[in-house]
Protein backbone atom coordinates (compact mmCIF):
# COMPACT_ATOMS: atom_id res chain seq x y z
CA UNK A 1 0.00 0.00 0.00
CA UNK A 2 3.20 2.42 0.65
CA UNK A 3 4.75 2.22 -2.70
CA UNK A 4 0.93 2.49 -4.22
CA UNK A 5 0.50 5.67 -2.62
CA UNK A 6 4.08 6.82 -2.97
CA UNK A 7 3.19 6.26 -6.94
CA UNK A 8 0.01 8.30 -6.64
CA UNK A 9 1.79 11.24 -5.19
CA UNK A 10 3.98 11.21 -8.21
CA UNK A 11 1.61 11.59 -10.36
CA UNK A 12 0.57 14.42 -8.90
CA UNK A 13 3.32 16.13 -8.07
CA UNK A 14 3.91 15.53 -12.11
CA UNK A 15 1.35 17.94 -12.82
CA UNK A 16 2.01 20.22 -10.66
CA UNK A 17 6.24 20.15 -10.97
CA UNK A 18 8.48 21.11 -13.69
CA UNK A 19 9.32 17.71 -15.46
CA UNK A 20 13.00 18.17 -14.26
CA UNK A 21 11.85 18.33 -10.71
CA UNK A 22 9.93 15.62 -10.71
CA UNK A 23 12.82 13.26 -12.65
CA UNK A 24 15.17 14.47 -9.99
CA UNK A 25 12.79 12.93 -7.29
CA UNK A 26 11.90 9.63 -8.65
CA UNK A 27 15.66 9.64 -9.71
CA UNK A 28 16.95 9.82 -5.37
CA UNK A 29 14.03 7.72 -4.36
CA UNK A 30 15.09 4.90 -6.37
CA UNK A 31 18.64 5.37 -5.10
CA UNK A 32 17.65 5.57 -1.59
CA UNK A 33 15.29 2.28 -2.10
CA UNK A 34 18.79 0.51 -3.08
CA UNK A 35 20.86 1.62 -0.93
CA UNK A 36 18.69 0.55 2.08
CA UNK A 37 18.11 -2.68 0.39
CA UNK A 38 21.47 -3.24 -0.27
CA UNK A 39 22.17 -5.47 3.12
CA UNK A 40 26.20 -6.97 3.66
CA UNK A 41 25.95 -10.11 5.46
CA UNK A 42 23.76 -10.72 7.96
CA UNK A 43 24.22 -7.39 9.83
CA UNK A 44 21.93 -5.86 8.72
CA UNK A 45 23.80 -2.54 7.81
CA UNK A 46 24.39 -1.62 4.06
CA UNK A 47 27.43 -2.39 2.54
CA UNK A 48 29.66 0.91 2.16
CA UNK A 49 31.26 0.05 -0.76
CA UNK A 50 28.70 -0.77 -2.82
CA UNK A 51 26.25 2.29 -1.68
CA UNK A 52 29.78 4.36 -2.41
CA UNK A 53 29.70 2.18 -5.68
CA UNK A 54 26.58 3.33 -6.77
CA UNK A 55 26.32 6.99 -5.82
CA UNK A 56 29.94 6.97 -8.57
CA UNK A 57 27.71 5.54 -11.36
CA UNK A 58 24.81 8.08 -10.27
CA UNK A 59 26.84 10.93 -9.76
CA UNK A 60 30.36 10.83 -11.81
CA UNK A 61 28.91 8.43 -14.49
CA UNK A 62 25.70 10.15 -14.75
CA UNK A 63 23.93 7.01 -15.37
CA UNK A 64 20.38 6.56 -15.56
CA UNK A 65 18.45 5.24 -12.40
CA UNK A 66 17.16 2.19 -13.90
CA UNK A 67 20.79 0.99 -15.33
CA UNK A 68 22.23 1.48 -11.85
CA UNK A 69 19.54 -0.27 -10.56
CA UNK A 70 21.30 -3.30 -12.89
CA UNK A 71 24.38 -2.94 -11.58
CA UNK A 72 23.03 -3.30 -7.63
CA UNK A 73 20.87 -6.62 -8.86
CA UNK A 74 24.06 -8.12 -10.01
CA UNK A 75 25.89 -6.98 -7.04
CA UNK A 76 23.28 -8.36 -4.73
CA UNK A 77 23.09 -11.47 -6.52
CA UNK A 78 26.97 -12.25 -6.17
CA UNK A 79 26.84 -10.90 -2.80
CA UNK A 80 24.95 -14.06 -1.96
CA UNK A 81 26.88 -16.51 -3.67
CA UNK A 82 29.93 -15.72 -1.40
CA UNK A 83 28.03 -15.49 1.51
CA UNK A 84 28.06 -19.36 0.72
CA UNK A 85 31.24 -19.55 0.31
CA UNK A 86 31.72 -17.28 4.22
CA UNK A 87 32.94 -14.53 2.11
CA UNK A 88 33.06 -10.59 1.07
CA UNK A 89 32.98 -9.12 -1.90
CA UNK A 90 36.24 -7.53 -0.63
CA UNK A 91 37.57 -11.02 -0.13
CA UNK A 92 36.29 -12.34 -3.17
CA UNK A 93 38.94 -14.24 -5.84
CA UNK A 94 39.48 -15.46 -8.90
CA UNK A 95 37.72 -18.56 -8.82
CA UNK A 96 34.43 -17.13 -6.69
CA UNK A 97 34.20 -14.90 -9.68
CA UNK A 98 34.60 -18.48 -12.06
CA UNK A 99 32.44 -20.61 -9.98
CA UNK A 100 30.01 -17.08 -10.31
CA UNK A 101 29.60 -17.41 -13.82
CA UNK A 102 29.97 -21.45 -13.22
CA UNK A 103 26.69 -21.40 -11.15
CA UNK A 104 25.01 -19.23 -13.89
CA UNK A 105 25.41 -21.17 -16.95
CA UNK A 106 24.45 -24.27 -14.69
CA UNK A 107 21.30 -22.38 -14.52
CA UNK A 108 20.58 -21.86 -17.87
CA UNK A 109 21.29 -18.34 -17.84
CA UNK A 110 21.55 -16.87 -21.22
CA UNK A 111 25.41 -15.56 -22.50
CA UNK A 112 23.92 -11.78 -22.98
CA UNK A 113 23.04 -11.75 -19.04
CA UNK A 114 26.23 -13.79 -17.53
CA UNK A 115 28.45 -11.35 -20.30
CA UNK A 116 26.20 -8.15 -18.61
CA UNK A 117 26.92 -9.66 -14.67
CA UNK A 118 30.77 -10.23 -15.26
CA UNK A 119 30.63 -7.02 -16.43
CA UNK A 120 29.19 -5.12 -13.45
CA UNK A 121 31.60 -7.00 -11.59
CA UNK A 122 34.61 -5.45 -13.39
CA UNK A 123 33.56 -2.09 -13.47
CA UNK A 124 33.12 -2.52 -9.76
CA UNK A 125 36.55 -4.05 -8.64
CA UNK A 126 38.21 -1.39 -11.17
CA UNK A 127 36.28 0.95 -9.06
CA UNK A 128 37.52 -0.34 -5.76
CA UNK A 129 40.77 -0.89 -7.04
CA UNK A 130 41.47 3.20 -8.09
CA UNK A 131 40.29 3.86 -4.79
CA UNK A 132 42.59 1.49 -3.17
CA UNK A 133 39.82 -0.91 -1.21
CA UNK A 134 41.37 -3.90 -2.38
CA UNK A 135 45.07 -4.64 -3.87
CA UNK A 136 44.40 -7.44 -6.37
CA UNK A 137 40.95 -7.49 -9.29
CA UNK A 138 39.51 -11.25 -9.11
CA UNK A 139 38.21 -10.30 -12.28
CA UNK A 140 41.56 -9.94 -13.94
CA UNK A 141 42.06 -12.88 -16.95
CA UNK A 142 38.89 -14.18 -16.93
CA UNK A 143 37.42 -14.31 -20.62
CA UNK A 144 33.73 -12.99 -21.52
CA UNK A 145 31.52 -15.74 -22.78
CA UNK A 146 31.46 -15.83 -25.95
CA UNK A 147 27.82 -14.29 -27.13
CA UNK A 148 26.19 -14.97 -30.86
CA UNK A 149 25.99 -11.53 -32.88
CA UNK A 150 22.15 -10.94 -32.73
CA UNK A 151 21.86 -8.75 -35.82
CA UNK A 152 19.47 -6.20 -35.05
CA UNK A 153 15.80 -6.33 -36.80
CA UNK A 154 14.95 -3.17 -38.96
CA UNK A 155 11.86 -2.64 -40.23
CA UNK A 156 11.42 -1.96 -44.64
CA UNK A 157 11.01 1.68 -45.93
CA UNK A 158 7.33 0.39 -46.76
CA UNK A 159 6.88 -0.40 -43.20
CA UNK A 160 7.61 2.88 -41.76
CA UNK A 161 5.79 4.33 -44.63
CA UNK A 162 2.54 2.62 -43.19
CA UNK A 163 3.40 3.52 -39.50
CA UNK A 164 3.43 7.15 -39.95
CA UNK A 165 0.41 7.04 -41.97
CA UNK A 166 -1.45 5.08 -39.34
CA UNK A 167 -0.12 7.67 -36.46
CA UNK A 168 -1.25 10.52 -38.81
CA UNK A 169 -5.10 9.47 -38.73
CA UNK A 170 -6.71 11.54 -36.74
CA UNK A 171 -10.61 11.11 -35.85
CA UNK A 172 -13.26 14.64 -35.58
CA UNK A 173 -11.90 16.42 -32.09
CA UNK A 174 -9.46 18.91 -32.55
CA UNK A 175 -7.76 16.74 -29.36
CA UNK A 176 -7.92 14.00 -31.76
CA UNK A 177 -5.70 15.73 -34.53
CA UNK A 178 -3.68 17.00 -32.34
CA UNK A 179 -2.83 13.48 -31.14
CA UNK A 180 -1.95 12.80 -34.64
CA UNK A 181 0.49 15.42 -35.31
CA UNK A 182 2.35 14.88 -32.21
CA UNK A 183 2.74 10.77 -32.92
CA UNK A 184 3.63 10.97 -36.65
CA UNK A 185 5.96 14.07 -35.69
CA UNK A 186 7.41 11.59 -32.96
CA UNK A 187 8.20 8.74 -35.29
CA UNK A 188 9.47 10.89 -37.80
CA UNK A 189 12.07 12.20 -35.22
CA UNK A 190 12.78 8.81 -33.93
CA UNK A 191 13.29 6.88 -37.38
CA UNK A 192 14.97 10.34 -38.47
CA UNK A 193 17.62 10.63 -35.86
CA UNK A 194 17.74 6.93 -34.70
CA UNK A 195 16.73 8.89 -31.12
CA UNK A 196 16.16 6.58 -27.96
CA UNK A 197 12.69 6.21 -26.23
CA UNK A 198 14.77 8.21 -22.99
CA UNK A 199 15.93 10.59 -25.38
CA UNK A 200 12.94 11.80 -27.77
CA UNK A 201 10.94 12.30 -24.15
CA UNK A 202 13.34 14.87 -23.17
CA UNK A 203 13.98 16.51 -25.94
CA UNK A 204 13.18 20.37 -25.13
CA UNK A 205 11.49 22.83 -27.53
CA UNK A 206 14.69 24.57 -27.23
CA UNK A 207 16.92 22.03 -27.98
CA UNK A 208 15.05 21.79 -31.86
CA UNK A 209 16.80 23.90 -34.07
CA UNK A 210 14.61 23.51 -37.20
CA UNK A 211 16.03 26.82 -39.44
CA UNK A 212 19.31 24.38 -39.22
CA UNK A 213 17.87 20.80 -39.72
CA UNK A 214 19.00 19.36 -36.48
CA UNK A 215 18.28 18.55 -32.92
CA UNK A 216 20.33 18.72 -29.52
CA UNK A 217 19.81 15.24 -28.07
CA UNK A 218 21.22 14.38 -24.39
CA UNK A 219 21.74 10.29 -24.50
CA UNK A 220 23.39 8.01 -22.14
CA UNK A 221 26.06 9.62 -19.06
CA UNK A 222 23.86 12.62 -19.71
CA UNK A 223 26.50 13.11 -23.36
CA UNK A 224 25.01 15.66 -25.91
CA UNK A 225 25.13 15.30 -29.57
CA UNK A 226 23.84 17.09 -32.87
CA UNK A 227 21.34 15.04 -34.70
CA UNK A 228 20.46 15.96 -38.31
CA UNK A 229 16.49 15.77 -39.46
CA UNK A 230 15.51 15.60 -42.78
CA UNK A 231 12.98 17.83 -44.33
CA UNK A 232 10.15 15.11 -43.88
CA UNK A 233 10.93 15.06 -39.85
CA UNK A 234 11.00 19.10 -39.87
CA UNK A 235 7.54 19.32 -41.79
CA UNK A 236 5.77 17.04 -39.25
CA UNK A 237 7.99 18.72 -36.17
CA UNK A 238 6.73 22.31 -37.44
CA UNK A 239 3.02 21.24 -38.42
CA UNK A 240 3.08 19.36 -34.54
CA UNK A 241 4.64 23.05 -33.18
CA UNK A 242 2.19 25.43 -34.83
CA UNK A 243 -0.87 23.21 -34.38
CA UNK A 244 -0.96 20.61 -32.26
CA UNK A 245 1.36 21.20 -29.13
CA UNK A 246 -0.70 24.48 -28.52
CA UNK A 247 -3.90 22.32 -28.40
CA UNK A 248 -2.35 19.70 -26.35
CA UNK A 249 -1.27 22.52 -24.09
CA UNK A 250 -4.19 24.62 -23.20
CA UNK A 251 -2.87 27.26 -22.69
CA UNK A 252 -0.40 26.11 -20.07
CA UNK A 253 3.64 26.64 -20.79
CA UNK A 254 6.19 23.35 -20.76
CA UNK A 255 9.43 23.01 -21.68
CA UNK A 256 9.53 19.91 -23.55
CA UNK A 257 8.80 19.41 -27.43
CA UNK A 258 6.51 16.38 -26.75
CA UNK A 259 3.97 16.89 -24.35
CA UNK A 260 0.72 15.40 -23.04
CA UNK A 261 -2.57 16.73 -22.45
CA UNK A 262 -2.13 19.84 -20.38
CA UNK A 263 1.11 20.17 -20.80
CA UNK A 264 2.57 17.53 -18.59
CA UNK A 265 5.83 15.02 -19.20
CA UNK A 266 5.68 12.15 -21.70
CA UNK A 267 6.21 8.88 -20.35
CA UNK A 268 8.34 6.10 -22.06
CA UNK A 269 5.40 3.61 -22.00
CA UNK A 270 3.42 6.28 -23.73
CA UNK A 271 5.63 6.08 -26.61
CA UNK A 272 6.24 2.31 -26.88
CA UNK A 273 2.41 2.35 -26.77
CA UNK A 274 1.92 4.64 -29.20
CA UNK A 275 4.26 2.63 -32.00
CA UNK A 276 3.02 -0.16 -31.16
CA UNK A 277 -0.54 1.09 -31.91
CA UNK A 278 1.01 2.66 -35.39
CA UNK A 279 1.93 -0.97 -36.50
CA UNK A 280 -1.17 -3.03 -35.60
CA UNK A 281 -1.37 -3.48 -39.48
CA UNK A 282 1.98 -5.02 -39.78
CA UNK A 283 4.97 -6.55 -38.17
CA UNK A 284 4.74 -5.48 -34.40
CA UNK A 285 7.26 -2.78 -33.90
CA UNK A 286 9.10 -1.08 -31.23
CA UNK A 287 10.84 2.45 -31.30
CA UNK A 288 14.14 0.60 -31.03
CA UNK A 289 13.39 -0.80 -34.21
CA UNK A 290 13.23 2.35 -35.56
CA UNK A 291 16.52 3.44 -34.52
CA UNK A 292 18.03 0.45 -35.59
CA UNK A 293 16.10 0.87 -39.11
CA UNK A 294 17.80 4.75 -39.24
CA UNK A 295 20.88 2.93 -39.04
CA UNK A 296 20.43 0.03 -41.56
CA UNK A 297 18.83 2.12 -44.23
CA UNK A 298 22.02 4.62 -43.64
CA UNK A 299 24.42 2.11 -44.10
CA UNK A 300 22.83 0.51 -46.95
CA UNK A 301 22.47 3.70 -49.30
CA UNK A 302 26.35 3.99 -48.65
CA UNK A 303 26.56 5.84 -44.99
CA UNK A 304 29.85 5.13 -43.28
CA UNK A 305 30.41 3.87 -39.58
CA UNK A 306 31.32 6.70 -38.48
CA UNK A 307 28.63 8.39 -39.37
CA UNK A 308 26.24 5.97 -38.34
CA UNK A 309 28.34 5.93 -34.59
CA UNK A 310 28.07 9.81 -34.54
CA UNK A 311 24.49 10.07 -35.01
CA UNK A 312 22.81 7.41 -32.91
CA UNK A 313 25.73 8.19 -29.88
CA UNK A 314 27.47 5.19 -29.98
CA UNK A 315 29.90 5.49 -27.14
CA UNK A 316 32.09 2.92 -29.09
CA UNK A 317 32.16 2.25 -32.76
CA UNK A 318 32.50 -1.87 -32.22
CA UNK A 319 28.87 -1.10 -31.61
CA UNK A 320 28.04 0.29 -34.90
CA UNK A 321 29.98 -2.36 -36.34
CA UNK A 322 26.85 -4.87 -36.01
CA UNK A 323 25.30 -2.84 -39.24
CA UNK A 324 27.98 -3.81 -41.22
CA UNK A 325 25.93 -6.93 -42.53
CA UNK A 326 23.91 -4.79 -44.52
CA UNK A 327 26.69 -3.03 -46.59
CA UNK A 328 27.49 -6.88 -47.56
CA UNK A 329 26.10 -6.32 -50.94
CA UNK A 330 26.92 -3.03 -52.10
CA UNK A 331 30.39 -3.94 -50.64
CA UNK A 332 30.83 -7.08 -53.21
CA UNK A 333 29.46 -4.93 -55.99
CA UNK A 334 31.80 -2.15 -55.56
CA UNK A 335 34.72 -4.80 -55.53
CA UNK A 336 33.68 -6.73 -58.75
CA UNK A 337 33.34 -3.41 -60.41
CA UNK A 338 36.79 -2.02 -59.33
CA UNK A 339 39.25 -4.62 -58.00
CA UNK A 340 41.00 -6.31 -60.92
CA UNK A 341 40.91 -9.69 -59.49
CA UNK A 342 37.05 -8.95 -58.53
CA UNK A 343 35.97 -8.96 -62.12
CA UNK A 344 34.51 -12.19 -64.15
CA UNK A 345 37.22 -14.43 -65.64
CA UNK A 346 38.10 -13.14 -69.21
CA UNK A 347 37.13 -9.13 -68.23
CA UNK A 348 40.38 -8.15 -66.22
CA UNK A 349 41.96 -6.74 -69.64
CA UNK A 350 38.80 -5.27 -71.61
CA UNK A 351 37.98 -1.78 -70.67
Amino acid sequence: MTLIREDRTDQVKANSEPAEVFAAIRACRILERMASDNKHGSTGRPDPMVKGFLDYLKVEKGLAPLTVSSYHSDLVQFTEFLQARRRTLAQARREDVRGFLSQLFANDVKDRSVARKLSTLRHFYKYLLLDRMIQHDPTLEIDSPKQWKVLPKSLAAAEIDSMLESAGRAGDSKFSAALAQRDRAMLEMLYAGGLRVSEIVHVKLEDLKLEMGYVLVRGKGDKERIVPIGKAAQEGIRTYIVDGRQALLNGRVSAMLFVRRGGSLLTRQRVWKMVKDASASGRHASPHMLRHSCATHMVENGADLRTVQTILGHADISTSQIYTHVALDRLKTVYRKFHPRGKRSGTAGQP
